[in-house]
């Protein structure tokens, strides 16, 4: 016959080892993800295209300027319009607005500024809107 052997555990010590596993598994968790994010932001921030921010350029129009502004996040751009636009100039140069709402929804659309697409009626104007933006989006550049 074989021996029988009884093994006494006590309830204070499986208590003990399930919360130094619990602290053991923990902690290794911990230290992967925080190891983790630190590669990932430096992965992030060397692909950014622009510094996240709010950018002007001028256009000046029968000697009235007019503040064309840039809104972008790391990679995108969020909103183009004109600041100071008033009715006298939405009167002398109608096609400015619609230009510019065009040109707007293609960059919203992540199309890139050179593949733009300009309307044959109104290629001046939307010309001189891409170009105030090119220079808005190179303050905006990320690295410098």
């Amino acid at each position: 016959m074989a021996k029988t052997k009884i093994v006494v555990i006590q309830l204070k010590e499986i208590i003990y080892t399930v919360i130094f596993a619990a602290l053991g598994i923990l902690l290794i968790l911990l230290l992967i993800f925080m190891f983790r994010d630190k590669d990932e932001e430096t992965a992030e921030t060397e692909t950014a295209l622009y510094t996240a921010g709010t950018y002007s350029s001028t256009i000046t129009l029968n000697d009235m300027a007019l503040n064309l502004v840039v809104v972008v996040d790391k990679n995108h751009i969020n909103k183009v319009s004109i600041e100071n636009i008033d009715e006298s100039i939405t009167m002398m140069y109608p096609l400015l607005e619609p230009s510019l709402d065009s040109i707007a929804m293609q960059l919203y659309d992540d199309v890139p500024l050179e593949q733009v697409e300009l309307s044959e009626d109104k290629k001046y104007t939307q010309q001189l809107l891409l170009d105030a933006i090119a220079i808005a989006l190179e303050k905006a550049k990320a690295g410098q």
